[in-house]
């Protein structure tokens, strides 16, 4: 198969492309690098620097492909707060020029990296959360992949592209960004460390996230891609199925620890994979507990 990634060379992307790669596909990655990093890039992908706002230069980077994975975006709740209106430009302006260029190229399936913040702040009595939940993004981040979500369904309706939406839970795993408005709270607490700074939490820090392993999102991605039948804007939680508290992580990294503010965030998340393991055959390979030993092995810690 020939596949596109955009965002191939961010933190899922590249570890997307590298699966795909070892499998035997044709892979090109489309990257602006305003985050990702040229050194993430495996070296058997065709690499088109190309922004996903762009229009122009889209057919060198459509042509032939069977398959997009759409992992380019402008990440993380709180920066978009900060700045809707860029977050809505790369997000869903981009989204939809590549939604209609997979029309116009003759793109066979595109499979979107949505996000578990479409839900919004859950009550934890309708924990775990399924696909089929009402949705109320606290974020214009969140709102931005709930209209992807949406453009993804009305584009199998109106054009029949077949779609797909993954929504994923907190990824964590090799290449994690170590810098920049992105960093999630493991390498946040990690960085702190390395600097002989108190790890630094929201509120109480008794916040909860479902931790999942970037393997296993590349996994289900895969999964997405090989599913034999039809696939028309269908929803995934791409979550591992159980969670941790703020302070467990902490607890995990190991040292001292000082409480900030509370900023708008969910209470917790919790994904229901059932549908993913059912339909797909997801299979979460990774507890976090037995991943940051290594991680803090490898980051001298």
């Amino acid at each position: 198969m020939k596949c596109l990634v955009t965002g191939g060379a961010g933190f899922i992307g590249s570890n997307l492309v590298d699966e795909l790669i070892n499998q035997g596909h044709d892979v090109v990655v489309a990257d602006n690098l305003s985050t990702g990093k040229k050194e993430n890039i495996n070296e058997k992908a065709n690499f088109v620097k190309y922004d996903i706002t762009w229009d122009n230069g889209i057919h060198n980077i459509f042509k032939g492909v069977d398959v997009v994975f759409h992992t380019a975006a402008l990440a993380r709740v709180q920066p978009s707060i900060e700045d809707p209106i860029a977050y809505d430009e790369v997000n869903v302006g981009g989204t939809l020029k590549i939604l209609k260029a997979c029309v116009d190229f003759g793109v066979k399936r595109f499979i979107f990296s949505s996000s578990s913040s479409v839900y919004g702040d859950v009550e934890e009595k309708d924990l775990p959360t399924t696909e089929d939940k009402d949705l109320n993004p606290i974020s214009p981040y969140a709102l931005h992949k709930l209209i992807g979500e949406q453009y993804c369904k009305l584009f199998s309706e109106i054009y029949g592209l077949e779609t797909a939406c993954l929504r994923y839970f907190n990824v964590y795993g090799n290449r994690m960004s170590l810098d920049g408005a992105y960093k999630l709270v493991i390498p946040i607490f990690t960085e702190q460390r390395l600097n002989g700074e108190p790890m630094t939490i929201n509120g109480d820090g008794e916040q909860k996230r479902d931790f999942t392993y970037v393997d296993d999102v590349v996994q289900a991605n895969i999964k997405c891609m090989e599913y034999p039948l039809e696939l028309n804007g269908d929803v995934f939680n791409i979550g591992h199925g159980d969670n941790r508290s703020v302070n467990e992580i902490a607890d995990m990294i190991g040292g001292e620890r000082v409480h900030k503010d509370p900023v708008i965030e969910p209470k917790a998340t919790l994904a229901d994979n059932s549908k993913a393991k059912k339909v797909l055959g997801f299979k979460p390979s990774m507890n976090i507990e037995d991943w940051i030993p290594t991680w803090k092995k490898n980051m001298g810690l």
